[in-house]
């Protein structure tokens, strides 16, 4: 194992967004009480006289009981465990298994299963705790009473558990989740760079013979990156960095990921501290990328259209979460550059442009949906909408795919009833495309046809 992956931080950072952390935080609350009642038994006389009331007769007879509480909590537990593979099986079924993971690392669900965690771990400390003595009953009839009290909490938890796994796979859910991860995850984004360190330049080549590449130590996806640290350790030997990646992009150790721009070569070292900043995780993170939640959009959109599950209905739903989170999108422009106080560019590195980002997502909807003409309609609907929002030079990008799919619309229509269908619906609405060249299409293959 490389020195890299042994980093404290980013091992710290790998549990805290595992399954195990929430599940382990709670055991630890949990084991810490049953701790408590492993304490010296306090005597009865020392209690109020409500919990004396409470004393049971016999507490340490209750081995019984509490053995019955830990076989149901585990037979609770085992049928968790079992819907939640079921789940995923069904979930990895109909969308894309990059969601599989989130499902699973769903915080209220690791919520319920810590508590589970918790519940058994504190009846197996009061199997163990040994006998009192008469005269010291209460504070053991206290533990079982809690208990008790546990295992009916987590009784409820499970109604819960089973209404949010079964509601986690429906589609609207899905879609709405997605969204909603990625809208968030683009607004924090926004909103770090509305300072003003942040800033779009031009991209500029390093100067000629003054460049120092640094090269991955370790293979993995690049989610993201502290360009921030970056910036202030490139001031600190006055260079400029040149990130030659896009964050999401998967590097293989020993390849070049970085130009610095200076005049001195960097030591081991500074070198080291820069690589530290990266951040390496498994798969995509909608958190540290927002742009894997549109792509993840996609890939559902696609799932729907394969043979095998036949939903345009699901297509469409994600669509229009496209539709709407590209509006978002051309309505700011993203930093691709860092500068110091005398505003000096000190980190830059690349942004998709908008054009490569709405080609990733149509084009493959565009490809699958060819013979489905609700899909191509729902394209063509998005690109008006989102040409009410859309730059001078986002535009013209707009005009081209709308070209694409009107050609697709056309070569699909086989009926002069499909194609007048589709003449109809060409200006509906609010746009500022150029329908004219679809309309020609559409018009030479009603000829052809008539």
């Amino acid at each position: 194992m490389s020195s890299v992956s042994l980093n404290p931080v980013r091992l710290l950072r790998a549990f805290y967004t595992s399954i195990a952390y929430l599940p382990t935080l709670s055991a630890l609350i949990y084991g810490a009480l049953g701790l408590l009642a492993l304490m010296p038994p306090i005597s009865d006389t020392s209690l109020p006289d409500v919990i004396q009331r409470l004393s049971l007769t016999a507490p340490g007879s209750a081995q019984s009981l509490l053995a019955a509480l830990l076989g149901g909590m585990i037979s609770l537990m085992v049928f968790s465990f079992s819907m939640v593979m079921s789940v995923l099986s069904q979930a990895g079924g109909n969308f894309s298994h990059k969601l599989v993971f989130g499902l699973v690392t769903e915080r209220a669900n690791q919520w319920v299963l810590g508590h589970y965690l918790g519940t058994i771990l504190f009846i197996l400390i009061l199997l163990i705790v040994p006998e009192v003595d008469e005269g010291e009953a209460a504070w053991r009839s206290l533990a079982l009473y809690l208990a008790c009290a546990m295992v009916l909490h987590c009784l409820a938890l499970f109604v819960y558990f089973i209404h949010n796994a079964s509601q986690s796979i429906q589609v609207d859910a899905v879609i709405s989740g997605l969204h909603a991860a990625t809208q968030r995850s683009m607004e924090r984004k926004r909103q770090t760079e509305a300072s003003d360190p942040w800033r779009y330049l031009p991209a500029s080549a390093p100067a000629q013979g003054a460049w120092h590449p640094l090269r991955a130590q370790m293979t993995g996806y690049v989610q993201n990156a502290n360009l921030e640290r970056l910036a202030a350790l490139a001031e600190s030997i006055g260079g400029t960095l040149h990130l030659d990646f896009r964050f999401g992009d998967y590097v293989v150790e020993g390849t070049p990921i970085m130009i610095l721009e200076c005049d001195d070569a960097p030591n081991e070292e500074w070198c080291s501290e820069v690589l530290a900043t990266l951040t390496y995780l498994d798969g995509e993170s909608i958190d540290e990328h927002f742009v894997h939640g549109m792509t993840q959009m996609m890939e559902v959109a696609i799932k729907a259209l394969s043979p095998g599950i036949n939903d345009p209905g699901t297509a469409r739903l994600c669509l229009h979460r496209m539709t709407d989170l590209l509006c978002r999108y051309m309505s700011w422009q993203p930093a691709n550059t860092l500068v110091d106080a005398q505003g000096r560019r000190r980190v830059c590195w690349p942004v998709e442009r908008f054009d490569s980002l709405l080609h990733r997502l149509f084009v493959p909807l565009l490809h699958y949906g060819a013979n489905d003409q609700s899909i191509l309609l729902g394209l063509l609907k998005s690109l008006k909408s989102l040409s009410l929002f859309a730059e001078p030079h986002h535009l013209e990008t707009l005009q081209l795919m709308t070209q694409r799919v009107g050609q697709a619309l056309a070569h699909d229509s086989a009926h002069r009833m499909d194609l007048t269908f589709v003449l109809e619906r060409l200006d509906q609405g609010a746009h500022r495309l150029d329908m004219a060249p679809v309309r020609d299409q559409l018009t030479v293959r009603l000829h052809e046809i008539a």
